[in-house]
C-alpha cells in the first residue's frame, strides 16, 4: 500500500472507531437512561456494551471468525467435530452461480456476514428474486446496523445448507446456551418466528426470566440429548468470558446454528431486572 493510501486508510479506521464508540455510548444512554462506565461495567448489559466499545479499540480476530457463518464451520470442526455441522450444499460469492438444478427439494439460503434474512426454499425457488435479494445483501456490511464490530471485516459469501426440520410448525427449536468462561449457565429456547422466549436452568426447570415484551408463554420439553448439548456448548465457549452457543436438536441429531457474541446488540431489558445484575456477576466471575 502506498504511503498516501496507507494514511487515508488509517484516518478512515480512526474515524470509524471514534464514530462507532460515540454511537454505542449514545445508544446505551438512550436505552438505559444513564452513562456507561466502561472502566467498571457491572450488569450484563453494561458488559455487552463495554465489549462492543472495546472491540472498536482492540478488534479480536477470533470474534470475527466466530461471527462469520462460513469460517466458524472450521472452528466447530476443530472444537467438537464435523458431526455437529449442518450439511453445506453450496457456497460462493456470486448468487448468479447458484446451481439451483442440483439442489434438493428443501434447503435454506443465508449469507455469512449478517443475522436473519434467511431464505427457506421448499420446491421450486423464485430464482430471480433470490438472486436479487442476495445481491443486495452481499453489498451490505452488517456492522452498520448496530455497530457490532465483529461483523465489520467479514468477507460476504452465500451459504446454502440442508433444511433442518424438527416437526415444529415454527421450528426448529433453537436452544441458545448462555455460556460464561466455557460453562453453560442457562438455556433460552426460541423458534423461527421468535414468538416464544422461555428460559431454563440446566436441570430444565423453567426460570422466571425474559427480555421480550411480546411472546407466547409455553413449556418446552426437555431435549433428549441435553447433556450432550451442554458438553458441546461448553467446548465451543471455552476461553471466552461470555458467548451464546445456539444449537438445534432435530431427528436425534445436534447441530450448531450460530455463535453469538452480542445478543440483540446489547439492547436487552430483563424481566425481572434483577437478572441483569445476576448475569453480570456470572460474567465477572468468568473473566
Amino acid at each position: 500500500m502506498k504511503p498516501v493510501a496507507r494514511l487515508k486508510d488509517l484516518k478512515r479506521r480512526i474515524f470509524l472507531r471514534s464514530e462507532g464508540i460515540d454511537e454505542l455510548t449514545a445508544r446505551y444512554a438512550r436505552t438505559f437512561g444513564r452513562s456507561i462506565d466502561c472502566a467498571n461495567p457491572v450488569t450484563f448489559t453494561d458488559k455487552l456494551f463495554a465489549r462492543m466499545i472495546q472491540m472498536h479499540r482492540r478488534p479480536d480476530p477470533l470474534f470475527t471468525r466466530l461471527a462469520d457463518k462460513y469460517r466458524v464451520r472450521d472452528y466447530v470442526r476443530e472444537m467438537v467435530g464435523a458431526q455437529y455441522l449442518v450439511e453445506l450444499l453450496w457456497h460462493g460469492t456470486d448468487p448468479r452461480a447458484i446451481p439451483f438444478d442440483r439442489l434438493p427439494g428443501e434447503y435454506i439460503i443465508k449469507t455469512n456476514h449478517g443475522s436473519g434474512r434467511h431464505i427457506i426454499v421448499r420446491g421450486e425457488a423464485d430464482r430471480a428474486a433470490v438472486v436479487e435479494q442476495l445481491s443486495r445483501s452481499l453489498r451490505q456490511n452488517y456492522y452498520w446496523m448496530a455497530r457490532e464490530f465483529q461483523y465489520y471485516a467479514i468477507e460476504p459469501r452465500v451459504l446454502i445448507e440442508a433444511l433442518i426440520d424438527d416437526g415444529q410448525p415454527d421450528g426448529p427449536f433453537d436452544y441458545r446456551f448462555w455460556c460464561f468462561g466455557g460453562s453453560a449457565h442457562l438455556v433460552q429456547v426460541d423458534n423461527h418466528t421468535h414468538s416464544i422466549n422461555p428460559f431454563y436452568g440446566l436441570d430444565w426447570k423453567k426460570l422466571q426470566l425474559s427480555y421480550r415484551s411480546r411472546f407466547t408463554d409455553v413449556e418446552v420439553a426437555r431435549p433428549a440429548r441435553l447433556e450432550e448439548m451442554i458438553r458441546v456448548a461448553n467446548a465451543l465457549s471455552a476461553g471466552i468470558d461470555f458467548v451464546r452457543i445456539d444449537l438445534y436438536h432435530a431427528r436425534d441429531r445436534i447441530y450448531v446454528g450460530e455463535i453469538t457474541l452480542t445478543p440483540v446488540a446489547g439492547q436487552l431489558k430483563f424481566t425481572p431486572p434483577s437478572w441483569d445484575a445476576a448475569l453480570g456477576e456470572r460474567w465477572m466471575l468468568a473473566s
